[in-house]
């Protein structure tokens, strides 16, 4: 890498990551509308309630992403709008998503189309939702729908945003929709949404041949607090098998390793069934076996200590500032010998203080891991603009644009315009570095130069 500038290859796709209940405003006919309105599941009482106006003009913030330089964008596709009922397709929400995609391949931005982005049609949730294994035919089904009703305008698709994310926060913690606790129902979920995402893979194929399909995967890592500790490094093991390491293998091997299968008898299209890896990454957490203080198992989990972490959110910060663990999970998703997009990074920070040198660090890594063999294709941002984050309401701010929700107003944030001249450049250079985070020049030049 140069002195002055880190350069990223040519074609390489830079742009931000939103998902359609987050953004549209008023998918009422989801299990996620339905678990806002229950007692004490998002922070503050917050609602999605209009969102951020997509529905009615996503348009507006397409133009802004053209102003700050983006060539793509990562959406999902609501399917509860377009498959309201079981069997019934509405095609004036066909009709809508038609303008969407066009508006963004008219403005020159590349789509990347999620089918299922946490939220599951009511209709679905009601008969057992991602546990009921039936649910691998109806998500089958909804990605022939998709890609024939889209296929012309999307050719880069991801079937299942983090599925050990889904199941975990929504059937093992209860935190998320459908608010579930259950050991048994995170495996069966998990289990079920890797057969979707296989079944979706092969469907979408079979209308497109020329689509790229991926999974994506939140690596989160885990670390043992004390790597002298056999069982800090025993349970650290324990939660990156269980997060990480069953959909990796299932990925890599085609098959689902106990206890989510008995190998290929379990998996069937699951071998090969995958064009691109899509990684999501955020933080890690140090894993300590401290029992009376642990929360799962005796096991505390927990930032280390005197690291940078981002803004709090209902149960304290939400993540240790780690960038070089973008380095490493590129690495492990590299292991795969498939192309790479990080399709989700970024920080909780409303005042923005801390965005600038995340996104510069971050991106050091990702050139770092592009250097050392890693073929990464593309950097999505969490998000574009604030939004609904799920259990945390509108409390936790993740926007390169800041959003009021209530008058829709929107503002540039600084390390907005810092993205945008990073993708204009594509790369970083010493004069940006130092323009917005000089204090991490040396780091990022001399470290890895």
């Amino acid at each position: 890498m140069s002195k002055e500038r880190i350069a990223f290859p040519s074609g390489f796709l830079w742009g931000t990551a939103t998902a359609a209940h987050q953004v549209e405003g008023y998918n009422d006919n989801n299990d996620w509308w339905a678990f806002e309105r229950a007692p004490d599941t998002i922070w503050h009482g917050d609602r999605s309630d209009r969102a951020c106006n997509w529905w009615e003009d996503a348009e507006a913030d397409f133009d802004r992403m053209v102003a700050l330089n983006h060539n793509t964008h990562r959406l999902s596709i609501e399917w509860s709008r377009i498959e309201p009922q079981e069997g019934e397709w509405d095609e004036t929400a066909v009709a809508r998503y038609r303008e969407m995609l066009r508006g963004l391949r008219e403005r020159d931005i590349e789509p990347m189309v999620t089918l299922h982005h946490f939220s599951t049609p009511l209709w679905l949730a009601q008969q057992g939702g991602w546990s009921n294994p039936a649910a691998v035919s109806y998500f089958r089904r909804w990605a022939g729908k998709a890609v024939q009703y889209f296929g012309d305008l999307a050719k880069l698709w991801c079937t299942i945003n983090e599925p050990a994310i889904y199941a975990a926060l929504g059937n093992l913690f209860g935190l998320h929709a459908p608010g579930a606790q259950s050991l048994q129902r995170y495996f069966s979920v998990l289990r079920h949404m890797l057969q979707g995402h296989a079944a979706a893979y092969r469907v979408i194929h079979s209308f497109d041949g020329q689509a790229r399909v991926g999974l994506v995967k939140n690596l989160q890592l885990f670390d043992p607090a004390d790597p002298e500790s056999r069982l800090d490094r025993f349970f650290a093991g324990f939660f990156d098998y269980a997060f990480n390491d069953l959909v990796m293998k299932a990925l890599a091997e085609g098959r689902l390793c106990p206890p989510l299968g008995l190998g290929l008898s379990s998996a069937k299209g699951l071998l090969d069934s995958y064009d691109f890896v899509g990684v999501n990454y955020y933080s890690r957490s140090l894993v300590a076996f401290e029992p009376g203080r642990g929360d799962f198992m005796g096991v505390r989990r927990f930032p280390t200590p005197g690291a940078e972490t981002s803004d709090e959110g209902r149960h304290g910060t939400y993540g240790e500032v780690y960038p070089e663990g973008l380095y490493r999970v590129l690495m492990r998703a590299a292991r795969l010998n498939k192309p790479i997009y990080i399709t989700e990074t970024g920080l909780p920070d409303a005042d923005d203080d801390q965005r600038p040198r995340f996104l510069i660090t971050h991106l050091a890594q990702a050139a770092r891991a592009i250097a050392d063999g890693a073929d990464v294709r593309g950097f999505y941002h969490w998000s574009l603009t604030d939004n609904f984050e799920w259990a945390e309401g509108w409390a936790l701010r993740f926007g390169l644009i800041a959003l009021d929700e209530k008058t829709q107003e929107r503002t540039v944030r600084p390390s907005g315009h810092l993205f945008a001249a990073i993708a204009a450049e594509n790369g970083l250079t010493r004069e940006l570095v130092e323009r917005y985070a000089p204090e991490v020049v040396g780091e990022v030049f001399e470290n890895h130069g």
